[in-house]
């Protein structure tokens, strides 16, 4: 009996002689298929080896060819396969066009919202600006601002005034007085209409010239019509003098900061006033706006700066006025002054803003610190020591016995930035426009000379700036820094009549200062042809202070207007894209090239 597991002897023979037939059948099938991929193989050599037709002919023909001659005539034949394409595709000039003004006025709209952050110091020639001096028979001009292609001034004398920027730009070309009016009630009438009835000391426009606002010390905020320099509406809100006004970037709302120490703010598409906020402890000299809804204030002698968050009714408060030791550098060249008022304030970004004091120093500060996180002190240098006739009635004194008392800084009277940009501009009354840059992380601030004034003209004086570092400890440091090459200040009532004076640029006290540009935007959109940007800086001039008379300077009442180009070739600036958040503008990415 055959075993359940055990298979017959027949039957596993026959199964081996089929495996063994189908093991050689498929191996004569495998032999045979790579003789036919060999000998297809061969063919595609041969096939592949075959000339074109007339390749043997162009070989013979181009066989002498150099390098030189191959590339020459490769250019030419894409040249013509080119040409040929677009005959054949055909051209549209009209949609290209299109295209390169929709691009440029993006950037233009992202510019205006901030969207762009500008490194433009390196790039403008600052030193050969050209200025030109425009003046009316007025008093002491305390405001000034401008909407292109116009500029509008105030003094304290209630004249209000509307110039027109020459175009083309030209150095011996003035701009042109086209509109003026004068409040001429009697002082402190309560009962008129027409305007302030004190003097005005406070002035801005909207972006795009629908709304001029005035502030004096009458306690009126006057809304006037730019065309017709009419007034519109008359806000009497405050209780004290109108000190600073402000427009919030590309919108009609309107900030306020007042003696009465309160800041307001006000809706112009309503004409209407909005709301009151509180927290300063001496009055608002000075505000400032860019596009975010907030707005930064100082508080002269509470020495603090506030950034206004409008929509929450919050503040952030900001403390100055440093201890004044008298710690010197290591070249014993400057002391430092204490700080008593801050005067003046101007912000560059969402996130940075600059201040100037009586005391003459210039800080830079960053929301997300309470102290400044760079002083540079004496920006605009000290006056020579005082005459003994100056301070003292004995006709002969020994002044080793009685020594005239040390010089103060001069105080920063007037701040302004460019937009979104690295570079904003301070005055005094030492008769130059000073230009500064802040450093490419935000850290410092570096000066960069004189507007107007010829490098080989500015001989430089070194002072001691004070930074405080990102280290452990966050430790003070101090460094020597070079002041932009500025010649010697013009005498002032402070000053040794017997020094020899230079041809200031800005004879008397810069009051205000108000930076623009030329819009290209606006040449496109009309057809003209495109110019590069200018970027332009107008001064309001006085022989007294702003908010007194408690200092005369020699000088004239008036304006000056500087065109700021860029250096010859180079660009007008770099550019760096800014990362948006909710809360404003909080970075930087990406790059691009040019001013506008």
């Amino acid at each position: 009996m055959v075993s359940f597991f055990t298979t017959p002897t027949s039957a596993k023979k026959r199964k081996r002689a089929e495996g063994s037939k189908s093991t050689k059948a498929s191996g004569r099938e495998k032999k045979k298929r790579t003789e036919d991929d060999e000998i297809s193989s061969d063919e595609e050599d041969e096939t592949r080896q075959k000339p074109l037709d007339g390749s043997e002919d162009e070989q013979d023909e181009f066989a002498d060819e150099t390098v030189a001659d191959k590339r020459r005539r490769l250019a030419l034949q894409y040249l013509e396969n080119t040409k040929a394409e677009i005959e054949e595709a055909g051209f549209d000039a009209e949609e290209i066009d299109r295209e390169l003004i929709a691009q440029r006025l993006k950037e233009s709209v992202a510019e205006d919202k901030g969207l762009i952050y500008r490194h433009l110091a390196d790039h403008l020639s600052f030193s050969t600006a050209p200025h030109s001096f425009f003046r009316a028979d007025t008093k002491s001009t305390t405001g000034i601002t401008a909407c292109y292609p116009y500029i509008y001034t105030a003094s304290k004398d209630r004249h209000i005034i509307k110039w027109a920027i020459p175009h083309p730009p030209s150095p011996a070309v003035k701009p042109k007085q086209v509109l003026h009016t004068r409040c001429i009630s009697k002082k402190n009438d309560q009962n008129y209409e027409g305007g302030h009835v004190d003097e005005i000391i406070a002035m801005a426009i909207s972006h795009d010239g629908k709304f001029l606002a005035t502030g004096g010390k009458d306690n009126r905020i006057v809304v006037w019509d730019p065309e017709t320099l009419k007034p519109l509406k008359i806000f009497k809100q405050h209780r004290s003098p109108v000190m600073g006004l402000a427009f919030r970037r590309n919108t009609h709302q309107m900030y306020s900061c007042s003696a009465d120490r309160t800041v307001k703010s006000f809706s112009l598409d309503e004409l209407a006033y909005m709301e009151t906020l509180f927290g300063h402890q001496d009055e608002v000299v000075g505000i400032t706006a860019l596009a975010g809804e907030r707005c930064v204030t100082v508080g002269a002698r509470d020495r603090t700066a506030r950034l206004w968050k409008i929509v929450d009714e919050t503040q952030l408060v900001f403390r100055g006025g440093g201890e004044g030791s008298k710690k010197r550098a290591p070249t014993g060249a400057e002391e430092h002054f204490t700080e008593g008022s801050m005067d003046c304030v101007s912000m560059i970004d969402e996130e940075h803003f600059v201040t100037g004091s009586d005391n003459g120093s210039i800080s830079l500060w960053t929301i997300n610190k309470k102290k400044p996180i760079y002083t540079y002190p004496v920006a605009h240098g000290k006056p020579d020591p005082l005459q003994s006739t100056s301070y003292t009635a004995e006709s002969s004194v020994n002044e080793s016995t009685f020594p005239p008392p040390p010089p103060q800084p001069r105080p920063i009277t007037a701040l302004a930035a460019v937009p979104y940009s690295d570079t904003f501009f301070s005055g005094s009354y030492d008769g130059y426009v000073r230009v500064w840059k802040v450093s490419a992380d935000k850290k410092r601030i570096e000066a960069v000379g004189g507007l107007g004034v010829p490098e080989e003209d500015e001989p430089s004086y070194s002072i001691v700036a004070e930074g405080e570092c990102e280290g452990e400890g966050k430790e003070k440091r101090k460094e020597v820094d070079t002041v932009g090459s500025l010649p010697s200040p013009a005498p002032t009532p402070h000053t040794n009549p017997t020094t020899p004076s230079p041809d200031p640029r800005t004879r008397g006290v810069i009051n205000a200062i108000s930076v623009f540009e030329t819009s290209e935007k606006r040449n496109i959109l009309e057809g003209a042809a495109a110019v590069a940007g200018e970027l332009c800086v107008a001064v309001a001039l006085g022989k007294e202070m702003r908010l007194g008379r408690w200092l005369t300077v020699p000088g004239k009442n008036g304006a000056m207007l500087f065109r700021v180009r860029g250096k010859a070739g180079d660009g007008m600036g770099k550019k760096t894209e800014n990362r948006e958040t909710d809360d404003g503008i909080v970075g930087m990415r990406g790059n691009a090239r040019g001013l506008r």
